[in-house]
């Protein structure tokens, strides 16, 4: 197959999930000395943002709109349709950027409008990423994810596990060691579960490693030994039940088991730290972070890109440059717990100030030091569609809908033909 037979059929990606979206959705149109920004609740800082909506004032209305539900899919249908519709300015997640790369030519190159002279102060496989392959630059990077261990210091003391940061590294520096420590923990407590779900690990060891599920010559690789050994440990999760099994969608379950102190480790980027504080307020101090065997991910970070159809392509590039300085980077994490792609931020106060929701820790070393152990994977168009067929048929294990045997089977079977759809060979 050819590689313009391979970008075009990659292409449909970012039209595939479309079906279905309905409603007219919140108003996006651009006129009137507006510049529309869309991204999703939660995807930027809302104190930068609001700093930005005022110190733009006196040139464009500035304004930040929330896209609640599937966010790809709105944005795929927004550029597909009439371009007084398209937002000057719009959001895209780093795990699907990948999608959007084929159709690069319905963004501006940001590379002239100033991207060069400021690259230099981020990390450069960041930038890689948004690199198309006509080297069209489709996104400015607005944080990385940095992924470690988040565990609650007095389930591990009641356990009889370690509690020091560097302790606990020390101690569950594998995923086997991850394990034995739930076993550890669901023997001296019972109705504790290790993890929330199977899911979030694997999503994460297969970050943590150097090819996902399509390789750079556009071959199916998702029956792999990499991905295989990603299952298995994830797999083992549900076996030896610590895993709790609550679905990624039931946030209340989830909320409540944070509250009630059943759920002892989390694993994530920095961002899952804001997520913590948000529904576990009460447990303030009792939660710390460590790189544990969860470190050296990229999973999740932004980037801002900016329609080719857009108003006002140069002013949107400043908007943006302001928005993703290292300066308001740093501002970003310590409001949002976004991490920054720039390495010059991890030395700023706002990284270095003791965070009382995790014992006066500071978190920022944890992530920075996550963050130098990342490195650019390689993502075809159709990767992260593949992966949720993984995690879709893992669930199915992890509710007993299907033996392990049975889900790992169907897992590789229906990623195989939707990549074949998508024009993976």
């Amino acid at each position: 197959m050819s590689r313009r037979r391979v970008l075009r059929a990659a292409a449909g990606l970012a039209t595939a999930s479309i079906t279905g979206c309905g409603g007219d959705g919140p108003g996006i149109a651009t006129g009137g000395g507006e510049t529309v920004l869309w991204y999703w609740p939660g995807g930027l800082s809302g104190a930068v943002l609001s700093d930005a909506v005022t110190h733009f004032a006196a040139r464009t209305t500035l304004r930040p709109t929330p896209i609640d539900g599937d966010y790809r899919a709105r944005l795929a249908e927004v550029l597909a349709g009439p371009p007084t519709a398209v937002p000057s300015i719009a959001g895209i997640r780093s795990e699907e950027i990948a999608a959007f790369l084929p159709r690069a030519d319905l963004f501006a190159d940001l590379r002239p409008l100033g991207a060069e002279e400021v690259a230099g102060q981020y990390v450069p496989w960041k930038w890689q990423q948004a690199s198309a392959p006509d080297n069209r630059l489709i996104g400015f990077p607005a944080g990385i994810g940095p992924t470690a261990m988040y565990y609650r210091t007095d389930v591990f003391e009641r356990a009889g596990l370690p509690v020091e940061p560097t302790e606990v590294a020390d101690a569950i520096g594998t995923w086997n060691d991850y394990v034995e420590a739930g076993l550890q923990i669901g023997r001296a407590l019972p109705g504790t579960r290790l993890l929330r779900n199977a899911q979030e690990l694997f999503v994460i060891v297969v970050h943590q490693g150097a090819k996902r599920f399509i390789d750079e010559a556009n071959h199916f690789v998702g029956d792999g030994t990499h991905v295989r050994a990603a299952w298995e440990t994830a797999a083992r999760l549900v076996g030896t039940g610590v895993s709790a099994g609550i679905p990624a969608a039931d946030d209340a379950r989830w909320r409540t088991a944070l509250r009630d102190g059943t759920l002892a480790t989390e694993l994530g980027a920095a961002w899952r730290g804001h997520d913590l504080k948000t529904a576990a307020p009460g447990a303030s101090g009792r939660w710390r972070v460590t790189s544990g065997p969860a470190a050296g991910a990229d999973y999740g970070g932004a980037f801002l890109s900016l329609p080719v159809n857009g108003r006002d392509p140069a002013l949107a590039y400043e908007i943006v440059a302001w928005l993703l300085s290292p300066e308001n980077q740093a501002r970003a994490f310590t409001d949002a717990g976004l991490f920054p792609a720039s390495p010059a931020t991890y030395t700023m106060a706002a990284l270095r100030e003791p965070d009382p929701y995790f014992g006066g820790q500071l978190t920022g070393e944890v992530f920075g030091a996550s963050a130098e152990r990342a490195r650019l994977v390689y993502e075809a168009p159709a990767d992260v569609d593949v992966q949720r067929v993984y995690v879709r048929q893992l669930g199915a294990y992890e509710r007993g809908d299907k033996t392990e045997t049975e889900a790992w089977r169907d897992a590789v079977a229906e990623g195989r033909r939707l990549a074949t759809s998508l024009g993976v060979n």
